[in-house]
């Protein structure tokens, strides 16, 4: 975080003497993919968003939640879409968006060769290990966040009761953190960050529009906000999910049917022999 502060605050100049023409217009007229590019990009950055639902884990540890959580959610949503926002306007400024579209085509980084425009010494080797940082961060939290579901998921019978062994020694997951490093390692090799993340938004929309799902199905006593907020939600998860390419939708659904039937032949099995 503090590698783009500093990138947003050394290219504020950038952005007034230089920026204005690179900037306008925001849809090209000559683009007729724009509107289409707009809606598949913010498919892609609403995985930026998802790090907010690990406040509401911090719930059993905070006084009052009911008003502390919601309002740090909010705080945590604003904050990040500032810093996203600052970060791409800077970026754009000091090298136009054509030129960082045909960044992503080669193997080098974006941010990097606008952060190299800036001409600040040292930028853009923050901005590298910054990056590599934050991508450590998310790694790890995903091997603990997901491990633990699998966990979870094995001791209701829904996976296989392998993953529902916990190390007697360490007191740890060792079976289900394996299993999704495993996933995690197979997705590597696909070697595109395109089809990484472009399968990783489609995944985490479907979750999302299930969460909101959930919140519809809650008892009227329980729930803390309008209906409204939950159907909105749902319907902008499901738009959203489906502007990455065919391809990743295609075998996103496949996937989810595989899971369905797991879920009504085989995970009942499971549950049965408990």
């Amino acid at each position: 975080m503090i590698s783009l502060v500093l990138f947003v605050l050394f290219g504020i100049p950038t952005l007034i003497h230089h920026g204005y023409p690179h900037l306008i217009p925001i849809f090209p007229k000559n683009n007729h993919h724009a509107i289409g590019n707009f809606f598949y990009a913010t498919a892609l950055m609403f995985v930026a968003y998802t790090g907010y639902a690990r406040i509401a884990t911090l719930a059993e540890e905070v006084k009052n939640p009911k008003y502390f959580i919601p309002r740090a959610i909010i705080i945590t949503l604003i904050v990040s879409a500032v810093l996203y926002v600052a970060v791409s306007i800077i970026a754009i400024s000091a090298v136009g968006s054509d030129h960082l579209a045909q960044v992503t085509q080669s193997r080098a980084t974006p941010l990097e060769i606008a952060a190299q425009a800036l001409k600040i010494p040292g930028l853009s080797i923050m901005i590298a290990i910054g990056a590599c940082t934050a991508m450590l961060g998310v790694l790890l939290n995903l091997i603990l966040g997901l491990s633990r579901v699998a966990l979870a998921m094995g001791r209701k019978g829904d996976l296989p009761n392998l993953f529902s062994h916990v190390s007697l020694q360490k007191r740890i997951p060792v079976a289900a953190i394996v299993g999704v490093g495993i996933v995690i390692i197979l997705l590597t090799f696909t070697g595109s960050v395109v089809v990484t993340w472009s399968f990783s938004a489609f995944t985490v929309l479907i979750y999302y529009a299930i969460t909101n799902l959930a919140a519809l199905r809650m008892p009227k006593a329980d729930r803390l906000y309008s209906p409204v907020f939950p159907i909105i939600g749902l319907m902008a998860c499901l738009f959203l999910a489906f502007w990455v390419p065919l391809i990743i939708w295609g075998t996103g659904l496949i996937l989810i049917l595989l899971g369905i039937i797991w879920q009504c032949f085989i995970a009942c099995r499971f549950k049965t022999m408990k």
